[in-house]
């Protein structure tokens, strides 16, 4: 008997002695459960403000522009500063850059910069004011947001409502279906708020120039928490 002739019968053994156990045994299928997902959410008004103001300067030496930058940012900062307070209303600088200019054939003919500030927090009127009276920058960006305690708050409600109708649903299914009752398999919960763009109430522009250290006129919007509760029943 060759090498090979060997190797079949040792193979041939091997199947006919492993018998039932060589079957795999398939995973049982699960019966009766359903998939469903309910939500819930909450209106609550937006709370903190956010303004960045901003300005940017041309010219040839890059050490100029950066020096041109660096003194409206001071001047901005030190104004700002002012009336500050901690949880009403934050300062901080944002991006600071400068980057070169080229021409057509490729060659550097100057640089260009920008700075920005930003204020951000809980008492409108405050930020709003600081924002009108800081005359070395200019607004560039307006955003209303909920703070965390509030949208912590408006979680909670709208979790609850979800969960609620979640339970309402699969009570409903189960019993139109005929059976007395549910087990709950698998839940997910996401929540996500989507607010409304902030307003702003703009002014004539011969009439810009008077008004230029008044309040930034703002009026904030609403945001809608959604929380949604997605999973699966074993109805029996």
């Amino acid at each position: 008997m060759t090498i090979y002739s060997r190797l079949a019968l040792m193979l041939l053994l091997a199947v006919a002695s492993a018998g039932p156990w060589a079957q795999v045994p398939l995973a049982p299928v699960s019966q009766n459960v359903v998939q469903l997902g309910a939500n819930g959410s909450v209106e609550v008004q937006q709370d903190t403000l956010s303004i960045a103001l901003s300005t940017t300067r041309d010219g040839i030496d890059a050490n100029a522009v950066q020096s041109q930058l660096k003194t409206a940012l001071d001047v901005a900062l030190t104004e700002a500063k002012k009336a500050a307070l901690a949880g009403q209303m934050e300062v901080r600088t944002g991006s600071f850059s400068l980057l070169p200019r080229y021409g057509r054939d490729g060659k550097l003919t100057g640089w260009q910069g920008s700075a920005e500030l930003v204020l951000e927090g809980k008492d409108v009127a405050r930020i709003s004011a600081t924002a009108g009276k800081i005359a070395t920058l200019t607004v560039s960006n307006v955003q209303f947001s909920l703070s965390r305690e509030q949208r912590a708050l408006a979680e909670t409600q709208a979790q609850g409502m979800a969960i609620a109708r979640f339970r309402s649903k699969a009570d409903e299914i189960a019993k139109s279906f005929g059976f007395s009752g549910y087990t709950l398999r698998e839940v997910a919960v996401n929540a996500n708020d989507q607010g409304v763009s902030p307003r702003i109430r703009m002014m004539a522009a011969d009439s810009m120039a008077s008004a230029a250290s008044a309040p930034l006129p703002v009026e904030a919007g609403k945001s809608t928490v959604l929380v949604t509760v997605s999973g699966s029943v074993q109805l029996h």
